[in-house]
């Protein structure tokens, strides 16, 4: 397993800051007690960030192509039809995945394609769960189109904890199912928005992986 780029900066910070903390406390006579439960809580800290910025080695799944990946480590906590008022304007099936502090959060590439649309909004900080997070948070939308014109539509969300959004892809780009899409610091949300009708293969409370679980496939369903 290896850190992910985007922790280096913040594991920096986070070593540099708790090792001032404990050189004060010593310099300044603290008891061993004292010094010794100071250490023991910096190194949980220490190890905290450490564990939010991991980055796991995985093969990523061979589905077909009208399958999709999760393209996020978490729980699934929202499937519903919604009307999706950026891009589509229409109504569309949602699935959420809800990604905790504890989670892995590098986002990736649900399909093969070209990026046909990628757009940055800034906004406010709900917590993830929050109904309103979707269209009020800071969030960042994605969206692909495979070779078949078929379009699948990604936003990245905010929570409460979350203070910064990383996308990588501009429009125009040719992505690889599976590659990485971005980065969400601390806790967060990513949507994934299908057409109406989409089978799906999970359900609510559901964790799923990113680049192994298929979540749906853009094979339409009468009993979906």
């Amino acid at each position: 397993m290896t850190i992910h780029r985007e922790g280096k900066a913040s594991l920096i910070i986070t070593l540099v800051t708790l090792g001032i903390i404990n050189g004060i406390l010593w310099r300044y006579g603290a008891s061993d007690i004292v010094l010794y439960i100071c250490m023991a809580i910096s190194l949980i800290l220490f190890l905290i960030v450490l564990q939010f910025f991991r980055y796991p080695s995985r093969q990523v799944a061979k589905p077909n192509g009208h399958d999709i990946l999760a393209p996020a480590d978490g729980k699934v906590v929202v499937i519903e039809d919604t009307i999706e008022t950026e891009y589509f304007e229409d109504e569309r099936l949602m699935i959420s995945i809800f990604m905790s502090p504890i989670n892995v959060h590098s986002n990736h590439h649900p399909i093969n394609g070209e990026i046909a649309y990628s757009k940055y909004h800034s906004g406010k900080y709900l917590v993830a769960w929050h109904p309103k997070s979707s269209t009020e948070n800071e969030r960042h939308t994605t969206v692909y189109k495979n070779k078949n014109g078929e379009e699948v539509l990604i936003r990245q969300i905010a929570g409460a904890l979350a203070r910064r959004i990383v996308n990588y892809m501009k429009g125009g780009e040719k992505v690889v199912q599976g590659g990485e899409l971005g980065f969400i610091k601390f806790g967060s949300r990513v949507d994934i928005y299908l057409p109406v009708g989409t089978q799906y293969n999970v359900k609510l409370g559901q964790t799923v992986q990113a680049k192994v679980d298929v979540i749906a496939t853009l094979e339409v369903s009468q009993n979906a």
